[in-house]
């Protein structure tokens, strides 16, 4: 703990290929549906990929900040979970304020809100099975069985910080 650690830049770069185009592939799911299902006009398409991209990006927290599968056997802290659903509710409510209007954006029709609900639900789902692939030894390229363990990979870290006890005879 007291030196820091280095950055597994392989596991970065894997994480980013397999959960960015996830994302984008909602987001254009979102502009499908409206321009072909709600023929949206400019405002409400921004105002419905606004909503869109603040609730997956928001709630995605509690999909990849645990390794849990699903994501619902790990409790976020209560300041993550009021913190996350108030910035959703912010998102939803924004543009439907008076200041919606000034940045561009109409209000949307309530079969918006329900697709919406259904793709971030699908989305969220769609996570978890590639968090379960993704954390999943063969995806990582490890080999199932490790030589030394995980005991003794923390030794060997943590033993430049430790003070051997002298040993007593008797």
């Amino acid at each position: 703990m007291l030196a820091p650690s280095h950055w597994d830049i392989a596991f970065i770069r894997w994480f980013m290929f397999l959960f960015g185009p996830i994302s984008s592939l909602f987001d254009f799911a979102t502009f499908g549906l409206m321009l072909f299902v709600f023929t949206a006009a400019p405002g409400e398409f921004r105002a419905g990929w606004f909503i869109e991209s603040i609730a997956t990006q928001t709630l995605i927290f509690f999909a990849i900040r645990s390794r849990r599968v699903p994501f619902l056997c790990s409790r976020p802290s209560a300041g993550l979970l009021w913190a996350s659903l108030g910035v959703v509710v912010l998102g939803i409510y924004l543009p439907l304020s008076p200041v919606g209007a000034i940045l561009g954006f109409d209000p949307l029709p309530l079969p918006f809100f329900l697709a919406l609900l259904a793709m971030t639900a699908v989305y969220l789902v769609l996570v978890e099975f590639a968090k379960s692939w993704f954390f999943s030894r063969p995806a990582q390229g490890q080999p199932v069985a490790h030589g030394r363990g995980r005991a003794h990979h923390i030794h060997r870290r943590s033993a430049r910080f430790s003070v051997a006890a002298p040993l007593n005879s008797p």
